[in-house]
């Protein structure tokens, strides 16, 4: 589970890199036909062969690189992807089953696209009034707090609608101002070549060729450096002209490098205070705008508001109410078949109810506190979950819950780890038959230590530890029909694993076999 945990994006620590090792390296892999797997995949720019989905990490120290079919991903991406595919149930999701939010959300998911439609509504007019609400009540300014609203609101109003700024100019200006920037910089390097360089060498040059003419006509050997003096002429005299050419043609405007300074200035002042970007920007004058004319007639602002609230106020009320009422038809429901559910575990007279109760406020799910109550024994008084459940209740709960869900859950692998907790007997029994009837449509793995569980499994793998002289390995071997057996035995017996043992463990494998079958 630790490392199935690992694989599926949860936190890790370089602890989990053997003695010895420089890295870990943990992998999953899933073959899924489900559209909505694969539009998520899609969104992330990863493609499937033949539905096949491998996820990986390799941590060193301490960090990690993700991979989802070998494509680099954040951790989130793959948590978001394996939510799709497995649902691993342990000890702590029993214990959120005794927080009221998570016992809400059970209800509100069983309730389907209905209640769905009339949560969406509800939260979409709570949250216009929690803004308004939150206005209204810090809403203490003074007609002088007013008028410096006002004052303060128009200078950023006129700062931006003075500036023009387009989008192309923002992108562009400080690649055009480094341009002309260097084109300064070419033009007094170029002038420089020109003047102080070549220029002065053609005319030393110039100074020079005659008394080497002369020299070469009376000394054939120095005609050579003489003809070497002359090509060095030409090439210097050639690249003068050319040079002066280019620099005819090239435009440098010190009054356009002055306004593009100042620009580029403006435009980084105004960035520095009201956002990085255009679009930043353009909001920043939007949200000025709509305050302005709120404050131009401050009055008559608040009057439309107020109204606005008590108008939201009774739409509120009506949303909540119709929430509430899918709420409590969802509840219905869905206690009577986890009451159903819970005797077919061995929960005999179990009273179990999802009571609902109106809130005096509003809250961003509602106006409803939901609670699980039960009574385990008849005559008793039913209570919340969380004062009367022990663990093997509560694990049986949370599978009642499950399998009520199992029809329509499209998460196609559960884990249940320990699901035993606090169970045996008959119990045990009537749990491994309702773990077989939800792995007729999931692929269930189930961590146990009661035979009466494992027994009713299709395949059995044992998870053994090899304890060497410097290191320890964990094994997990799929066990053939012979060693279900032998391994049953020893879960029943014990230390001692006797001839009664086995043929105890014999005859339950045999009554779970015709059980499924």
């Amino acid at each position: 589970i630790g490392s199935l945990n690992i694989a599926l994006g949860g936190r890790v620590s370089a602890d989990v890199i053997g003695r010895g090792s420089d890295s870990a390296l943990v992998e999953a892999v899933f073959f899924s036909d489900d559209e909505a797997v694969h539009d998520a995949l899609g969104e992330l720019d990863i493609g499937t062969d033949d539905g096949q989905i491998v996820i990986s990490r390799k941590i060193m120290d301490g960090r990690s690189t993700n991979r989802i079919n070998g494509v680099t991903v954040p951790a989130a991406a793959i948590r978001s992807v394996a939510s799709m595919l497995i649902d691993i149930h342990g000890q702590n999701d029993n214990q959120s089953l005794l927080k009221t939010d998570r016992q809400r959300d059970v209800v509100d998911r069983f309730g389907g696209d209905g209640l769905y439609e009339k949560k969406a509504l509800y939260m979409k007019l709570y949250s216009e009034y929690a803004g308004l609400k939150k206005e209204i009540e810090n809403d203490d300014l003074t007609p002088g707090e007013v008028a410096r609203q006002i004052d303060r609101l128009t200078y950023i109003k006129r700062e931006i609608e003075e500036a023009d700024l387009s989008p192309d100019e923002m992108e562009s200006i400080d690649e055009k101002y480094r341009e002309v920037s260097l084109s300064g910089e070419v033009v007094d390097v170029l002038s420089s070549v020109y003047d102080k360089g070549s220029k002065e060498a053609l005319e030393l040059l110039n100074r020079v060729i005659p008394d080497m003419r002369r020299l070469s006509e009376n000394h054939e050997k120095l005609s050579g450096f003489f003809g070497q003096l002359l090509e060095i002429e030409e090439l210097l005299g050639d690249f003068n002209r050319d040079l002066s050419s280019y620099m005819q043609d090239y435009t440098f405007d010190e009054n356009e490098l002055f306004d593009l300074e100042k620009r580029v200035d403006l435009i980084h002042s105004l960035q520095a205070k009201y956002g990085e970007s255009y679009e930043d920007i353009q909001n920043t004058l939007k949200e000025t705008l709509d305050s302005l004319s709120h404050l131009d007639d401050y009055e008559a602002y608040r009057k439309k508001r107020q109204e606005r609230f008590d108008e939201l106020l009774s739409e509120l009320n009506a949303a909540a109410d119709a929430l509430t009422k899918e709420r409590k038809k969802a509840a219905a429901d869905l206690s009577s078949e986890i009451r159903t559910a819970l005797g077919e575990l061995n929960f005999a007279n179990c009273d179990f109810d999802i009571d609902i109760t109106k809130t005096e406020d509003f809250a961003a799910h509602g106006r409803d506190d939901i609670e699980f109550v039960i009574a385990t024994n008849p005559g008793e008084p039913k209570k919340s979950l969380a004062k009367i459940a022990s663990g093997g209740e509560l694990s049986r709960v949370m599978l009642a819950i499950k399998s009520v869900f199992a029809g329509s859950d499209e998460i196609p692998t559960m884990i249940f780890d320990e699901i035993d907790s606090g169970i045996s007997g008959r119990t045990a029994q009537m749990v491994s038959e309702k773990l077989h009837k939800l792995s007729r449509g999931h692929q269930v793995i189930c961590i146990t230590h009661l035979a009466q569980i494992a027994a009713m499994a299709d395949t059995h793998f044992v998870i053994e530890k090899e304890v060497g002289s410097d290191r320890s390995l964990t094994h997990i071997r799929r066990l053939s029909e012979t060693e279900i057996t032998e391994e049953l035995a020893r879960i029943l017996g014990g230390v001692e694993i006797t001839d009664a043992v086995r043929e105890n463990a014999s005859e339950m494998k045999r009554l779970a076999d015709e059980m499924k079958n």
